[in-house]
């Protein structure tokens, strides 16, 4: 029945929440499923209210979807000032990078900040640029953490009812090296992190690789947060 899952039956946004499984399955850092997703809050102005909604690929890719979506709502007034907040599987590739670059320079009231799970093919030269070019512009984008899962768990996911806690508790050893590449990403640092699959895909491995210029320029706290790293003794 019905009235056996999900948050209170008066939540407005019950019907666009998306299922427990869909948010393990697409959110998970350890796995590199081929579907991406977005979670997303809206708020205007000064309103206290916030629209949440969810998207996935279509013909195209998630961003460029919401992006086409919110420029043709009724609601949307490009001088009133609108803060978006994205939660995303995988972090934008750079044909979307410059097609979100584009619209929020046709709508300087709009910030963005987004959240993603994982760095969508972070070896590639186009995508670490357009995430850079992202940032230069003012968007913020930050790996996701516990806070950020909790709070997808009781506002996106149609979590069983008593559940409210029991949002997943992933490893934080993957977004540890994810902040990491993001980080070398933002200061134009070659790429430090190397992940590769094997047994058909099964498993996930991953390797750092740490220049010299990843040690000079990079904090120590997030070298040490992966576990991984013994910083040289003149550091010391």
């Amino acid at each position: 029945m019905a009235s056996d899952r999900g948050p209170p039956a008066g939540d407005p946004t019950l019907r666009r929440r998306i299922e427990p499984w869909e948010f393990e399955f697409s959110f998970d850092p350890r796995k590199f499923c081929k579907e991406a997703c977005l979670l997303y809050e809206i708020q205007w102005g000064n309103n206290r209210d916030v629209w949440r909604h969810s998207g996935k690929n279509t013909t195209k890719h998630v961003e460029c979807n919401f992006i086409e979506k919110i420029a043709s709502e009724r609601y949307f007034c490009p001088s009133i000032r609108c803060f978006i907040f994205w939660y995303l599987s995988w972090s934008p590739c750079w044909e979307c990078s410059k097609a979100i670059g584009e619209f929020l320079n046709q709508h300087p009231n709009v910030t963005l900040v987004i959240y993603i799970a994982r760095l969508f093919q972070h070896m590639d030269p186009q995508n670490r640029q357009g995430l850079k070019d992202l940032v230069q512009s003012g968007v913020t984008i930050q790996v996701m953490r516990a806070p950020e899962y909790e709070y997808c768990w009781r506002n996106f996911v149609n979590y069983p009812r008593g559940k409210e806690a029991h949002w997943p508790r992933y490893p934080p050893l993957w977004m540890n090296l994810y902040a990491l590449e993001l980080y070398c990403i933002i200061l134009g640092l070659p790429p430090c992190l190397h992940i590769s699959r094997r047994y058909q895909n099964q498993l996930i491995v991953f390797r750092l690789t740490l220049q010299n210029c990843h040690y000079q320029m990079i904090p120590p706290y997030i070298l040490l947060a992966t576990g991984m790293v013994q910083l040289p003794m003149t550091w010391r």
